[in-house]
């Protein structure tokens, strides 16, 4: 697909954010604009708090007016086609950006505002996929300031469990409890990522995942990654510290088993209406998958499972973005 300067869309690639997670937003930014450069005009806009900018080569910062999305330069003001969401976790994954958005009239690349917000909170998230059979373990939700017995959600999950926020990614803030004592300080590690908490059974088995995008000219389901962490379990430096984890793509699974995660990475896109390139995370136990949570935003820089999933797949980079931004015209 190519363009001329006449007719090249312009569209702004969003990073940054206000969570743990915005080093690896702008990661995800930069390799979304390498894969895109040439075929649209293409600029990044970081967000941090309420400071909306665009960074020109020489380091000038120029801010965007948030009453309509648009970005005054020296020469020109700049109107965006679309926009291509990257950041992850608050405000781009969680349903505001895409409010925002919505009011503005500007599209973009990702689940709705409602879907977002839904996909965000894993218990909500849970909650609603297990009134459609979906296999999944279930989880304990505790509120910040609210009173808990650790001896007796112990009891109820078992040890080892995970303690992890119920709205964040990335597993910043994610603990292994083995043992009962270990609980409050997990808890407050958890809590630091934000005002809920999750607490889950441990579960034996092999944890993988499955890219999932659809649009209406394509439906592709990705081959399944299979991730074997050095590390106790694949948290935040297991997934971004080149070595410290082993992606293997396609998973050493029975082709059944394959075809069954498959199969529930794209049941469950449709059930919770999806849109764009979303990844759905599953552990494999003795009783078959089970699932564990949904990026609706996953990551897109050299370390991330999508970006290798689409290699093997047999798509480059710059026809999966350039799919999903084109369906929005």
């Amino acid at each position: 697909m190519n363009y001329d300067n006449e007719t090249m869309r312009t569209i702004a690639v969003v990073a940054g954010g206000n969570s743990s997670e915005y080093p690896v937003s702008v990661k995800s930014a930069l390799g979304v604009v390498e894969a895109l450069k040439g075929m649209y005009e293409l600029y990044i806009i970081t967000i941090k708090g309420m400071d909306w900018f665009w960074e020109d080569p020489k380091g000038r910062l120029f801010k965007i007016d948030k009453n309509d999305f648009t970005l005054a330069l020296d020469d020109k003001k700049v109107k965006f086609d679309a926009a291509f969401i990257a950041i992850h976790g608050n405000p781009g994954e969680n349903g505001l950006l895409q409010g925002y958005f919505d009011m503005t009239g500007i599209p973009y690349t990702t689940c709705d505002a409602f879907v977002s917000a839904l996909t965000f909170n894993k218990q909500a998230c849970k909650l609603y996929l297990n009134e459609y059979g979906i296999p999944m373990t279930g989880g304990l939700l505790i509120r910040k300031g609210q009173q808990y017995d650790a001896a007796k959600i112990v009891r109820q999950t078992g040890l080892p469990c995970f303690v992890k926020p119920n709205a964040s990614g990335s597993s910043f803030g994610v603990t292994k409890v083995k043992e009962v004592d270990e609980f409050a300080i997990a808890l407050e590690k958890a809590f630091a990522e934000g005002h809920e908490v999750l607490v889950e059974s441990f579960m034996k088995g092999t944890e993988v995942a499955c890219g999932v995008v659809k649009t209406s000219q394509r439906k592709l389901v990705m081959p399944v990654t299979e991730i074997v962490p050095k590390k106790e379990f694949f948290d935040y430096e297991a997934k971004y510290t080149d070595g410290m984890s082993d992606e293997i793509t396609p998973a050493r699974l029975s082709e059944a088993i394959t075809a069954r995660i498959q199969e529930l990475s794209s049941e469950i896109y449709d059930i919770l209406n999806c849109r764009g390139i979303v990844r759905v995370d599953f552990i494999v136990t003795g009783d078959g998958p089970q699932f564990l949570e949904i990026n609706t935003i996953p990551g897109m820089t050299e370390e991330s499972i999508i970006p290798r999933q689409a290699a093997v797949f047999g798509i480059s980079q710059t026809d999966l973005y350039s799919m999903v931004i084109e369906d929005l015209f």
